[in-house]
């Protein structure tokens, strides 16, 4: 059971993603309830043709030229959204000791995509052209090694990497770090983004992508009878999350509480989820016993809800098993696709603003349930309601299951 000593305070938000540049852009685009899906001009006839675009983003005019040429998209998304969460928590430059604030980003296919372009260049004797900036670039660590450059954070400085868990898995490694006093503020999520052809082509070849061109925004259907896949997309979301006398003591507002986590593998294939959740729900208890909760103590979840035939599948038997009382449950993928590693930390930040302002964004384009998947999934409107704990969930192929407990204040 977490104790009171031992709670996590989340004093700040900040996301980037196909909703725009900002929190609250995002957050007013999931509770609009429309899909953000477009067809790409540049993808037309090939395997895959939808994206969700971070719609407005410029690396240039957000980070300034010469900075933002050295990173790649993903990291310039990071960079943005953490300023958004320092700005937001009301901590000032230098408040914070250095070698007392971290900073943990998961990621994900980002730099992969970046070596791909460069070994194109080598392919076709244009070696001379490549940058010297190419290793440090492609790095897993380098959006958390840009956002420590940019706050001057010399504490933990690292990358997770758990496949489409990884943003909501460096919130729960950022969490037990406070917990054991390594530090007293971390900046953690997850930022990726994989409009390449390449991701896309191999997205397709696993049949994980929707085809539905003919209805852009109506593509991504989480948990509908009719879903065919998710559409790929491109963000960032960080939270600030702070030892529970720090923020007190420096008279911080306090968004949420993080009260538990949890984490498994489905231990059953390198890729396919386990039919019948059994990581997920492995997930959830342990985060449920490390907040000191009972399944009926559940208010909400907002789901992975992925779109996938077999991964909407198994995540909806593991929640009637875990929460048969039914709570709500919202998929915001549905709006702004799937972002690899930033989903989860995207999804992560809207359950702390659903705690806070008591109200569950909509499921877009759930509109007729699957027979047997008895979910109360939220629809139409933003319901307003009883959101004092909540669950966020983040899955990835392979079997990485992460769960993280989130209370009101």
């Amino acid at each position: 059971m977490t104790a009171a000593a031992d709670r996590v305070a989340v004093t700040g938000v900040g996301l980037v993603g196909a909703g725009g540049i900002g929190t609250e852009a995002n957050w007013a685009a999931v509770c609009a309830g429309v899909g953000l899906a477009e067809r790409a001009p540049e993808l037309a006839g090939g395997p895959v043709e939808l994206v969700c675009r971070a719609v407005g983003f410029d690396g240039d005019a957000l980070i300034g030229r010469r900075s933002a040429r050295r990173m790649d998209r993903a990291a310039q998304m990071g960079v943005v959204a953490a300023r958004e969460a320092t700005a937001a928590s009301g901590l000032a430059p230098g408040e914070v000791p250095a070698d007392r604030l971290g900073v943990v980003m998961g990621t994900g296919g980002s730099g992969v995509t970046g070596v791909v372009d460069v070994h194109e260049r080598l392919r076709t004797g244009r070696a001379a052209t490549i940058s010297p900036l190419t290793v440090p670039r492609s790095l897993p660590g380098a959006c958390a090694a840009e956002i420590a450059l940019d706050h001057g954070a010399s504490g933990p400085n690292f990358a997770t990497s758990a496949g489409c868990a990884s943003g909501l898995v460096s919130i729960g490694v950022a969490v037990q770090m406070l917990r054991a006093g390594v530090v007293d503020v971390m900046l953690a999520g997850g930022a990726d983004c994989l409009l390449h052809p390449v991701p896309l082509a191999a997205f397709a070849q696993m049949g994980v992508v929707s085809r539905r061109v003919d209805r852009p925004t109506a593509a991504v259907r989480p948990f509908d009878v009719e879903r065919d896949g998710f559409v790929a997309a491109e963000g960032a979301g960080v939270l600030v999350l702070e030892r529970a006398g720090h923020a007190r003591a420096r008279g911080a507002r306090v968004l949420a509480w993080v009260a538990g986590y949890g984490a498994a593998s489905d231990a059953h294939h390198f890729a396919a989820v386990h039919p019948e959740g059994r990581g997920g729900e492995q997930a959830a208890r342990a985060a449920l016993a490390d907040a000191g909760w009972d399944a009926g103590d559940v208010d909400h979840v907002n789901a992975h809800g992925s779109a996938t035939r077999a991964g909407d599948l198994a995540e909806a038997r593991w929640l009637a098993r875990v929460l048969p009382h039914r709570p709500s449950v919202t998929a915001t993928k549905a709006v702004l696709g799937y972002a690899g590693a930033a989903s989860g930390a995207t999804e992560a930040a809207l359950t702390v603003l659903s705690v806070a302002r008591r109200r569950v964004p909509p499921t877009a384009n759930h509109e007729r349930p699957e027979p047997g998947l008895d979910l109360d999934v939220v629809t139409g409107d933003p319901r307003a309601g009883r959101t004092a704990r909540a669950l966020c969930v983040s899955t990835a192929p392979g079997g990485q299951n992460s769960v993280l407990a989130v209370a009101d204040v």
